[in-house]
């Protein structure tokens, strides 16, 4: 083997085993998920959750509210891109036993059970999936956060209104409205709202009515309100249910992602 021969094989194998170590590096980043069982009373519930165990540092948790559907893939798909961001997301189970439905009659039921009233049981299963993301190894529980859709927006909102230590709230198209507006002094983080400026299901009354009682407890709140869209502006199946008014919108969906993004920098900045 001549000298020029001999320089070429071991460009090539030092090419090879420089991708070796790539192709090692990455893949011991992949994102980790697991169904983490907890429990309210005697019932059981099953949440998911999603981290990169490639991170040894203890890190931001997020907690996720699931649409009316209950815990299904798409609640699971937003906590693994979270993780993805360098969060340990943990997607909270509303209804216990992991169920879920693709029944609107069904969900609009088991969500109004909860939605229904003065909503302490729905703060109360809220508060029981921030207890078990706060104790994950892997997470700092002094920057905590919140988010969820429609349902989900719903539970995180009084979650924060319950006084629960979360940095953060973001509510992507979820009920503003509460029967108890006056526990907005309770909150101790900062709120985004992601609204559909075409959303139905929000009366412009509810709107303003929120934004009145996070003006009168002095919360740092912001609204961003999204042109064209409607209510489930998140969701690429929104539109499989036909229902009036639902429906998904690609530019809303990024830019609210974009601005859940910012949010959580700001909040979780140490």
């Amino acid at each position: 083997m001549n000298q020029d021969i001999s320089k070429g094989v071991n460009v090539r194998y030092a090419i090879f085993a420089m991708l070796g170590m790539w192709v090692t590096q990455h893949a011991s980043a992949a994102i980790k998920t697991e169904t983490v069982p907890y429990t309210i009373g005697n019932t059981e519930y099953r949440g998911f959750l999603a981290y990169d165990d490639s991170v040894s540092d203890k890190r931001p948790g997020v907690l996720i509210g699931p649409e009316w559907w209950g815990l299904n893939d798409y609640a699971k798909h937003r906590a693994e891109q979270l993780a993805g961001l360098g969060y340990v997301a943990f997607a909270m189970d509303p209804y216990g036993g992991g169920k879920t439905t693709t029944d609107p009659k069904e969900a609009g039921k088991m969500a109004g059970a909860l939605r229904g009233g003065d909503r302490k049981e729905l703060r109360e299963r809220a508060a029981a999936a921030l207890a078990q993301l706060k104790k994950n190894e892997h997470v700092d529980p002094a920057r905590i956060g919140a988010i969820g859709y429609c349902f989900g927006g719903t539970m995180a909102l009084e979650l924060a209104r319950s006084g629960a230590d979360v940095l953060g709230v973001v509510s992507f198209h979820g009920s503003l409205a509460t029967p108890h507006p006056e526990d907005a002094k309770n909150i101790k983080g900062k709120v985004l709202i992601c609204h559909g400026g075409d959303d139905t299901f929000e009366s412009p009354a509810e709107v303003q009515g929120f934004q009145e009682e996070m003006r009168d407890a002095h919360v740092d709140w912001q609204m961003n309100i999204y042109s064209g869209a409607v209510h489930a502006f998140t969701n690429p199946d929104a539109d499989k249910f036909a229902i009036k008014g639902i429906a998904y919108n690609a530019n809303a969906d990024r830019r609210s992602w974009q601005a859940m993004r910012n949010f959580f920098d700001e909040v979780f900045a140490k």
